[in-house]
């Protein structure tokens, strides 16, 4: 905790969601190009022919968190209205930004109306974060509940930057359950191990055990209250995250896709597992979900690719979610990679 009782978690967020905005944007990141097009062109010529209400609203509610969480930080430290307007500054520069730096990339098309849609979803979040923003400082009914609930100081931001990016992983439909920290996509690798279903079911099991184990723990760990409480809600929070995103992107089908008997057994074997470990000392339930994360991520890397969910998805990965795969691959591919070094780090106080 900082002083005045007060959180630097909104400008974490902030940096994190300017982050992860400018990575999504630009995904992915091949095929530079020089058209000799003005870069500024696109703010002059018409609006789009063709625009679909999903993109509208897509791209504002992605720039709705900035507007709140720059609003959020600065109005600590600046007037209310100079906050709003230099929060609106931030979001519509990197827009700004993003969709200049698009004209050098042939699979993006920097586009005017994206770029007000950005802006309007910045200044409607600064809004709010104007209105309700201080709840997450100063002693703020929110402020107040995250500090009764959950570990405190910059290991309690960072666990909670933790869990909310793992519940991003979640919308990444290529995956099975909970898997994370598969990084042989990024470096055009192939599968170690050919598929052959018997065998795949067995790497799913293992796979979601671990890291059914894992979050489970790590989740008891930023608990103060309710340990037990706070991983079940938790997963099952994931799993409805889950579900929602394959309707949505599967349009409608396939909403329980990820339900296999692997992964249903994997999710009760890890929180058989994790049940029992609880039982243990902080230290040693801490160096068990380290343990079940290295696992899990070392079975992601080797787990054959799965063609049933490569065919069912070859419609959606060339659809208009290309943002969306390239933010929820990094999360996914990161995740362990940051979870673990909270971990170690986070020592468990007496």
């Amino acid at each position: 905790m900082t002083a005045h009782g007060s959180s630097n978690l909104p400008l974490k967020l902030a940096l994190v969601w300017t982050l992860l905005i400018a990575y999504a944007s630009l995904y992915p990141f091949s095929g530079w190009r020089d058209t000799g097009v003005d870069p500024l062109a696109f703010l002059t010529v018409t609006w789009p022919r063709y625009v679909t209400g999903f993109d509208l609203v897509a791209n504002g509610l992605a720039y709705l968190p900035l507007g709140f969480f720059w609003t959020a930080a600065l109005i600590r430290h600046l007037a209310p209205l100079l906050a709003l307007g230099l929060a609106l500054f931030i979001g519509a520069g990197l827009s700004l930004g993003v969709e200049i730096v698009q004209n050098y990339l042939p699979s993006r098309v920097p586009s005017n109306l994206d770029f007000a849609c950005n802006t309007a979803g910045t200044l409607l979040g600064a809004i709010l974060g104007l209105a309700g923003g201080r709840t997450l400082l100063d002693g703020g009914r929110l402020f107040r509940w995250r500090e009764r609930r959950f570990l405190t100081g910059a290991r309690g931001d960072a666990g909670l930057l933790i869990v909310a990016l793992w519940l991003l992983t979640q919308l990444n439909p290529e995956n099975i359950l909970f898997a994370s920290g598969n990084l042989r996509g990024f470096f055009g690798l192939p599968a170690a191990i050919g598929f052959e279903a018997g065998r795949f079911g067995s790497f799913e099991l293992a796979t979601v055990a671990a890291q059914t184990l894992a979050i489970a723990l790590i989740a008891a760990r930023l608990a103060r209250q309710y340990p037990f409480r706070l991983p079940l809600g938790l997963i099952a929070l994931a799993l409805v995250v889950k579900s929602a995103a394959l309707l949505v992107l599967m349009e409608g089908r396939g909403g329980l896709a990820w339900a296999t008997p692997g992964t249903l057994g994997g999710l009760a074997l890890g929180l058989l597992l994790w049940g029992v470990a609880m039982a243990l000392a902080a230290g040693a339930r801490q160096a068990v979900a380290a343990l079940a994360l290295m696992m899990a991520t070392v079975l992601a890397n080797l787990m054959p690719d799965n063609p049933y969910l490569a065919d069912t998805l070859r419609v959606w990965q060339q659809g208009h979610f290309l943002n969306f795969n390239g933010l929820t691959r990094l999360a996914s591919a990161l995740w362990p990679f940051l979870a673990l070094p909270w971990l170690v780090m986070s020592r468990s106080e007496r």
